[in-house]
């Protein structure tokens, strides 16, 4: 009977509560922190929309999801050229990565007013790629915001280019033509 008593005194004892052993478990492997580059450190992001990307399958001659997640226009604090980097969601792999160029366009998607279309060649796979591509947003408002955004950028890049080349024809003119007339004078 005096093992019944024990089972009972046992059970006495809140399921929650245990006793603490002073046992120590080491790690099996330590960890240590890592510093991860996103490749974004030099660049300040212009807009950060919530969207979704399809891309057109030509030989399916359909559109398919390439992600959802987050649209960024990030502008390099150094040569200032405007890339468009779009991420996945949860696993933050790239789905959109090229930059804005002077004479890229963007257009709504015919018939839904929070969608856009655009062309560019695109990285996001590794390999340089034409695309064709179209985003579509929660709410009217973010569709203007990114296409103003995207048009804003195309153009001021556009009006830089036409600086630039005048600045060349500019420099081409005012070259002198000193180094022939010495080889012809020498001969």
């Amino acid at each position: 009977m005096s093992t019944s008593t024990d089972h009972h005194e046992e059970e006495d004892v809140p399921a929650g509560d245990e006793e603490d052993t002073g046992a120590q478990i080491a790690p099996i492997i330590q960890l240590h922190e890592v510093a991860v580059s996103t490749g974004e450190e030099d660049e300040e992001a212009i807009l950060d929309l919530k969207a979704k990307l399809y891309r057109f399958d030509k030989v399916g001659n359909q559109w398919k999801e390439r992600g959802a997640g987050t649209v960024k226009f990030l502008k390099h604090k150094v040569t200032g050229k405007v890339r468009l980097v779009m991420r996945q969601s949860k696993t933050l792999k790239i789905c959109a990565n090229h930059l804005i160029l002077p004479k890229m366009t963007v257009q709504e998607h015919a018939g839904n007013e929070k969608s856009c279309v655009w062309h560019a060649k695109d990285f996001a796979d590794g390999e340089l790629k034409d695309e064709f591509f179209c985003i579509r947003f929660a709410s009217i408002e973010n569709c203007r915001k990114f296409i103003e955004t995207f048009q804003e950028i195309a153009e001021s890049l556009n009006k830089e280019e036409s600086k630039d080349a005048s600045t060349a024809a500019d420099l081409l003119e005012n070259l002198s033509v000193e180094g022939k007339s010495r080889c012809r004078k020498e001969r």
